[in-house]
């Protein structure tokens, strides 16, 4: 009987534990709409799985339909699947913004979740941040503070309004925190903290399993090669542009080969305005090829935003085809240089920085641990 008794009790005190961690536990739905957007949460679902404090639930928006998001991408890159898929893209900014919110703040109504959690820009990433604030639910917003100081993006909106409505301003560098404090930010109105870049913990965490992983890249280990991307509106749907960016990059190719995944919807344009592209168009490759195409390249170019810092990860210069970026510290550190789509200034930039060596200890990004700085920032 007494060892009866003895059992029972420690099953009523496991269950009091039990209910005490739930109780404390804190639930957050995260929002999440485009490729980068999942490696970006997985970096902070892996730190929620290693407090044991946090319940987390991923709404998927489907703002990008990428078919490389099979099940298959998930598993690799070890990213939680979501528990709800919106299906939502393919319309205008505003019908797009609009389904998501609403069926965003459905979710948030059931759930009741104690936070909602976006990153960066898209307008999978307003419409979060909109649902919540409406119905009082807490937002932190991660890649807060960045600004290219150019309102025709409709990323720069979506991350100035976001910003705004936000009770947790996580920024990856000083730069954002100094743009906040430009706009009136202080800790008083939300809090702001410097946790350095979830991209970085990604590229450290990922970059151990890119060799085993990729397919494509093993086909460019030889001799030194440009990594180029280019999708960005203001480059591929204006021809006068993506013609000066390609008389540049046929000229650079004499030199040194240059390798582009390009998606199939730019590369019909260039076909369709009979412009030629004398060097390497490959399919667009997914995040372990990239990897390892930064890891032996000899510098980028590019558009994108991410490829910057990931090129600055991998210890690459770059240079950025667009007219501003939100990542000055890399302009101003002499690991990137602002072209636009300008022939001339291209192929300047390349002859200035292929031959440059510079010094990358610098840790203009954090330590590498964003995702427990966020962790611990949400729980406390």
């Amino acid at each position: 009987m007494l060892a009866l008794s003895n059992k029972i009790g420690f099953f009523c005190i496991l269950y009091l534990a039990f209910v005490l961690i739930v109780k404390f536990m804190k639930k957050i739905i995260t929002v999440v709409g485009a490729r980068p957007q999942f490696v970006k949460a997985a970096v902070v679902s892996r730190a929620f799985q290693k407090s044991n404090q946090v319940e987390e639930l991923i709404i998927h928006t489907g703002q990008h339909f990428d078919q490389n998001m099979s099940a298959i991408f998930f598993e690799e890159m070890e990213i939680p699947q979501p528990h709800f898929n919106l299906k939502i893209n393919g319309l205008g900014h505003g019908a797009m913004t609009g389904q998501m919110l609403e069926g965003i703040e459905k979710i948030i109504l059931q759930e009741k979740p104690d936070a909602v959690l976006v990153y960066g820009d898209t307008n999978s990433t307003l419409a979060g941040a909109l649902a919540a604030v409406k119905i009082h639910v807490p937002v932190a917003h991660v890649e807060a503070g960045l600004r290219s100081f150019n309102m025709r993006m409709p990323e720069e909106v979506n991350r100035i309004l976001t910003d705004r409505i936000s009770n947790w301003l996580f920024c990856p560098t000083e730069t954002a925190i100094a743009n906040l404090k430009m706009e009136g930010y202080t800790d008083q109105t939300a809090k702001i903290c410097n946790v350095g870049d979830v991209m970085y913990d990604a590229a450290l965490f990922y970059a151990a399993h890119s060799e085993n992983r990729a397919t494509v890249a093993k086909q460019f280990t030889g001799p030194p090669f440009v990594l180029c991307t280019l999708h960005r509106a203001e480059n591929t749907d204006d021809p006068a542009n993506l013609e000066r960016i390609i008389a540049a990059l046929n000229e650079i190719n004499k030199h040194m080969p240059i390798v582009l995944p390009l998606h199939p919807r730019t590369k019909k344009i260039i076909e369709k305005n009979n412009m030629k592209a004398e060097f390497t168009i490959i399919e667009p490759v997914g995040y372990f090829d990239m990897i390892e195409l930064l890891k032996n390249c000899r510098l980028v170019m590019t558009d994108s935003g991410g490829l910057q810092k990931e090129a600055y990860f991998f210890h690459k210069h770059c240079i950025t085809l667009r007219e501003q970026t939100e990542w000055v510290e890399l302009v101003q550190n002499g690991y990137n240089e602002l072209t636009g789509a300008n022939t001339e200034l291209i192929l300047k930039a390349f002859e200035g920085i292929a031959k440059r060596t510079t010094d990358f200890s610098k840790a203009l990004y954090g330590d590498g641990k964003a995702g427990e700085h966020i962790v611990n920032a949400l729980i406390a």
